[in-house]
């Protein structure tokens, strides 16, 4: 029997789907080859094995677009996978493709494709977000995320995560049910935490990661080039004992000699003060800036920093979130860098 909550999901689906094919629907009862979907809809000839979620948080997607494919291919005949959500994010919306998994919203956004069907709608606004819960990628929140990510096969407790992450034994206690409820993380009988999927774990925090919450101070720092550029910087902030990390398309580039660069990105510890931008002979720059000096909105973000040919660098998993906010080849450079960060999240 489905929930007052997936009702109306069905309500709306079927009103989105006889809209789109110009047909009316038909609700098919439960058939045991098929056990696992929430509802089997018949329109335009077609059959759609359909799973609701009350989140569009990714891993909640992933596992629905697991079921919507399974019951897909138990129906006889088989049917088309579906996957409805209020609103889906865009890291759920390539979990869906890479499952090859349909999938709508309750606003009306939608991409399902099977011979001789194709439904694509996009720009439809959220219109779920008021009384949305907080963000559980926020900058406190995130060194939870962080660590484990960054000490894969670790399996903390709660207590051991509270303590290496400085925060709250209450606020982890909280958080790790959240996680928990999003299907983020799993938990043993003992009590040990560890990440469901670490992969899908970072990209859930990278879509909602966003860099220009920190303080960005942009300029221009005369330079051949960018990696002339994050060498004088670097230099310069090591003579003055100065802890710094550079981030971007400078540590892309330092990680794994992919993609050149000119704008060169370091996050400082604190403000930085005259005699530093005296020193790097630093001009205010907003319109073609070749550095940004960044103060993070948390320190976590030095976490794992390494030097890399006498350059310190943020963590790989930091700077794959970063060039998120970044422009020349940053994207190139993000897909570049990926494989080293998912090797990274790899157990040992």
């Amino acid at each position: 029997m489905r929930t007052k909550s997936e009702s109306g999901f069905s309500d709306r689906v079927a009103e989105m789907l006889a809209g789109w094919l110009g047909d009316g629907i038909q609700e098919l009862p439960f058939r045991a080859a098929s056990k696992g979907a929430s509802n089997l809809l018949v329109c335009g000839g077609r059959t759609f094995a359909v799973e609701f979620r009350k989140s569009g948080g990714a891993a909640q997607v992933a596992t629905a677009a697991a079921a919507a494919r399974d019951a897909a291919d138990r129906a006889r005949p088989p049917a088309i996978p579906l996957v409805v959500v209020p609103f889906m994010g865009e890291v759920g919306r390539q979990v869906c493709a890479q499952a090859g998994v349909g999938w709508m919203d309750l606003a009306g956004n939608a991409s399902i494709m099977a011979p001789g069907l194709r439904v694509l709608v996009e720009g439809r606004p959220n219109t779920a977000k008021v009384g949305r819960p907080p963000n559980l990628f926020a900058p406190k929140s995130s060194r939870l995320v962080r660590w484990l990510l960054a000490n894969p096969g670790s399996q903390p407790n709660q207590r051991e995560l509270a303590r290496q992450t400085g925060l709250d034994e209450g606020f982890v206690s909280r958080l790790v049910v959240r996680l928990l409820d999003e299907g983020f993380l799993a938990r043993d009988q003992d009590g040990h935490l560890a990440p469901k999927d670490p992969a899908l774990l970072l990209q859930a925090w990278r879509e909602r990661y966003d860099f220009f919450k920190h303080t960005i101070i942009k300029g221009h720092v005369a330079a051949r080039s960018g990696t002339e550029l994050a060498a004088t910087v670097a230099r310069t902030l090591g003579a003055q004992g100065k802890p710094y990390a550079l981030t971007g398309l400078a540590a892309a580039w330092a990680h794994d000699r992919f993609a050149s660069f000119r704008l060169a990105t370091v996050f400082l510890e604190s403000h930085p003060t005259d005699d530093l931008m005296a020193q790097l002979e630093f001009r205010p720059d907003s319109s073609g800036p070749n550095l940004w000096l960044v103060v993070p909105n948390d320190q976590s973000v030095f976490q794992g920093a390494s030097t890399v040919d006498g350059l310190v660098c943020a963590h790989p998993l930091q700077v794959y979130l970063d060039l998120k906010a970044h422009h020349e080849r940053a994207p190139e450079a993000a897909e570049h860098l990926l494989p080293m960060v998912l090797e990274r999240l790899e157990a040992r």
